[in-house]
């Protein structure tokens, strides 16, 4: 099952076990079954800490549990967890076999604290790149608390379980058999939902911090450069996050940040923070900001009502997903209105998808998908494709992509539970047609996330802070950088640039003022 690298790779992991584990294995005669068995022997034979039994009860099947010899698993893996869940087998292993995990003693002492029973169920798909952080942190839970249970299903062997929990997006998590939630969650996230003092504790918290002299409004890339480079003068720093990392963490492949070749966007994100850790920098992370007050100290008004105070502000609130603000999209994202193709697509494995949006984001959306799925219809709004010419020249040779061009989308249809269509008007003719299909992928873009500064700081007419050359807003003292401003390009390598100029910004700011 595993090769001879990957073998030596984890033999060296398992030798940092400090007590014995055992996998308890439930098993049917399907070929999955034998292929999982192949992989929990070649695990069991690299370690004698590590003991392997079939005889488990589990009533999904293929599946595994991970546990002390002795106890019940509260990890268990029903699928076979490699891709990116290999990393989240490896650590389930590791940490119930005692090896600490790299969390902070707060934290720790937060889930153990946890009263009342959990059980998760994370459905995922292995080729989504935000699934395993969910997985890591259910799986810590469970490994902390012994009240919590985690079980990882991959969506694509459980199909039918797929279909009757009504699952059209991964990672989905139940809790005690009722929709927890979607989407990328950190373990910080799932517990502030879980501990429903937590809120009032960190606004109370941040609400006794002195005055910053710079304080970072988001974690993406702009906010961490300017982060360091704020700290690096010595001068008080603070960064508020709605989630450190910002849409990097949704990035599967990095091939454009210069010197490194290749990286994903959670890979990229971690080195960001612990760079950002390096220095004395007051990192505030799950906290939303809801509106700018300009003054001799700028006060920062955030959703848990506590309020910050700071000589400079360097707003770098990053962007999202534009949507399509049609009917019927609201009611159906995560029920077939998607915007990963990587982590959503395999969900729809021999069903028909559109893709909206005809640059290189789409085409490649369209030609990922047109390997999973029956067929894609890519819709475009305007009467050529925006997309690189390999690109179109690729999708173009698909035998089953269909694409429209001049295609306003008027409608999402569906059945009260899911999709089934998608209503578009004709730009040309003026007709409506209506294609049915199961899912809908939207690739339209990015939005700024600045609606909480509208009436303070100027913006344009795209809703994009409006700065100068060097970072500075209409207001004096905040300073902007990266996908919320008006810098041309939004790239990761050019937010970092804009972050550092922000930063350099304020500091000149201070010792001038």
């Amino acid at each position: 099952m595993l090769d001879a690298t990957i073998k030596a790779q984890l033999k060296a992991y398992l030798e940092r076990l400090q007590r014995p584990i055992e996998l308890v294995a439930s098993l049917d005669d399907s070929a999955k079954a034998q292929e999982l068995r192949g992989l929990l022997t070649d695990i069991a034979e690299l370690s004698d800490k590590v003991a392997l039994r079939t005889n488990g009860q589990h009533t999904l099947r293929p599946s595994f549990g991970v546990a002390e010899p002795g106890e019940a698993p509260r990890i268990h893996f029903a699928g076979i967890p490699m891709g990116h869940e290999f990393t989240s087998l490896v650590l389930a292993l590791l940490q119930t076999g005692g090896h600490p995990p790299k969390v902070d003693a707060a934290v720790i002492e937060q889930i153990k604290a946890l009263p009342g029973k959990f059980e998760f169920e994370t459905f995922i798909s292995l080729s989504c790149h935000n699934c395993p952080d969910v997985v890591q942190a259910l799986n810590l839970m469970a490994v902390l608390n012994p009240g919590v249970t985690s079980t990882m299903i991959d969506g694509a062997l459980f199909q039918g379980l797929v279909d009757e929990r009504k699952i059209m997006a991964v990672p989905t998590v139940f809790l005690n058999g009722e929709s927890f939630g979607q989407g990328r969650m950190t373990i910080e996230e799932i517990i502030a939902k879980l501990d429903t003092g937590a809120v009032a504790r960190a606004a109370e918290e941040i609400g006794n911090k002195d005055a910053f002299d710079v304080l970072v409004v988001g974690g993406g890339p702009a906010g961490a450069a300017a982060a360091v480079y704020a700290a690096r003068k010595g001068i008080r720093t603070g960064v508020l996050a709605e989630r450190f990392g910002g849409q990097v963490m949704d990035t599967l492949g990095i091939e454009n940040f210069i010197s490194v070749q290749h990286t994903e966007g959670p890979k990229l994100v971690a080195a960001l923070e612990q760079h950002v850790k390096e220095y004395a920098v007051d990192v505030m992370n799950l906290q939303r900001a809801t509106k700018l007050v300009p003054g001799e100290l700028i006060e920062v008004q955030l959703e848990n009502g506590a309020t910050l105070k700071s000589k400079t502000v360097i707003l770098s609130t990053g962007a999202r997903w534009r949507e399509m603000n049609v009917p019927g999209e609201a009611e159906y994202k995560a029920k077939g209105v998607c915007f990963c193709p990587h982590c959503d697509g395999p969900l729809f494995k021999g069903k028909r998808v559109a893709v909206i949006g005809g640059g290189n984001s789409g085409v490649e959306a369209a030609i990922d998908l047109a390997g999973i799925v029956s067929h894609v219809t890519l819709l475009e709004f305007a009467d050529t494709l925006r997309a690189d010419a390999v690109l179109q020249k690729k999708l173009h040779s698909l035998p089953n992509v269909t694409v429209i061009k001049s295609a306003q989308t008027t409608e999402v249809i569906g059945d009260g539970q899911k999709v089934t269509g998608i209503r578009y008007k004709d730009r040309v003719g003026g007709a409506e047609q209506v294609v049915e299909l199961e899912g809908i992928f939207v690739q339209i873009g990015l939005l700024p996330n600045t609606d909480w500064l509208k009436g303070t700081v100027e913006l344009s007419r795209h809703g994009e802070v409006i700065i100068d050359a060097k970072g500075q807003t209409s207001i004096p003292g905040v300073f902007a950088a990266g996908d919320c401003t008006t810098v041309p390009y939004k790239q990761i390598i050019i937010a970092m640039g804009a972050g550092a100029t922000a930063s350099l910004s304020a500091f000149d700011h201070l010792i001038r003022a």
